[in-house]
């Protein structure tokens, strides 16, 4: 092969490689819908992956979560056992590490379900993200039913566009956190009254110019808080998967540029490398979801608890 050709097949490569790891972190376009519907208004509604995505999510929510509850609630005398005891000792440290420390035993009742919730929609889509459901449904129909690659008539080929981390789209962290916006405003109104709550933007005993500052502060945090709940889930559920991907697609890119050889060879460090990332995207799960339930709990409690 002469330089000039592989220069040529070097660089299709890298191209490729960066056109590839998009598409596994990124929602399904609509042009790529999973179903199609006729647009609402001149809106979209097609349903792509992450929307299905969505759907599966809350299902195994109330499956694993909700429906359980409720039979247990229903008994005379419950008493937890087996998945129960699991499902009891994650709500009590939620409410007992997060919730009263942050927004206090008096409100603890009225704004556990929500952060709770927050934290088994999370908890399940991020583990969800890191399982590949899609990629093996792929390798599946390609090689042992003979769908063709890249034929869209096929259902499973659809499902093949885009990831599979929901957390991973920043429209669904930002619906998350605009739950949280309202809940901020809807505690402070609640705790203190919905004109008491607007006023304790503007803090006591500090000058007329000061004064002006910190509302100005105080409303500007107003929208950073729930910004910031957005970008952190987000880019901490994309980044994992976008290094995972960057590793394993070095084999790929020397295997063009120098021998297939080299590929192999990097083999060898990229494989391991991408095992322990993805042992440590399961600690990020874990922790993403902990860190936006305790973020949204802090928030709501600096509504209600003011002279804090």
């Amino acid at each position: 092969m002469s330089a000039s050709e592989s220069g040529h097949s070097s660089g299709t490569v890298l191209e490729q490689v960066g056109d590839n790891i998009i598409h596994h972190v990124s929602n399904s376009s609509l042009d790529h819908p999973l179903i199609h519907l006729p647009p609402v208004f001149g809106i979209d509604i097609s349903v792509t992956k992450h929307v299905l995505m969505l759907w599966v999510v809350a299902a195994l929510v109330s499956i694993f979560v909700i429906i359980p509850i409720r039979k247990y609630m229903k008994k005379e005398r419950p008493v937890p056992s087996g998945w129960m005891n699991a499902i009891e000792t994650i709500v009590s440290f939620i409410r007992d590490s997060i919730v009263k420390p942050n927004i206090g035993t008096k409100f603890s009742d009225t704004w556990a379900p929500i952060i709770l919730t927050f934290f088994f929609f999370i908890l399940f889509a991020n583990g969800i993200g890191l399982i590949p459901i899609f990629d093996t449904l792929g390798a599946t129909s390609r090689f042992l039913f003979d769908v063709p690659k890249g034929d869209d008539h096929y259902f499973v080929n659809k499902l093949l566009h885009g990831g599979a981390t929901v957390t991973g789209n920043f429209n669904v962290t930002a619906g998350l956190a605009v739950l949280t916006f309202f809940a901020i405003i809807i505690a402070g109104s609640k705790a203190h009254g919905f004109i008491a709550h607007w006023k304790n933007l503007k803090p006591k005993g500090f000058s007329i110019p000061i004064s002006i500052m910190l509302i100005l502060i105080e409303t500007l945090g107003m929208f950073v808080k729930p910004f910031a709940l957005t970008m952190r889930l987000a880019a901490n559920m994309t980044g994992g998967h976008i290094a995972l991907l960057a590793i394993l697609s070095f084999m790929a890119i020397f295997a063009e540029m120098v021998n297939p050889l080299t590929g192999i060879g990097l083999s060898l460090f990229a494989v391991p490398m991408a095992a322990a990332i993805s042992g440590l995207e399961i600690i990020v799960v874990l922790v993403q979801a902990y860190v936006f339930t305790l973020l949204s709990a802090v928030f709501i409690g600096m509504a209600i608890n003011v002279h804090h």
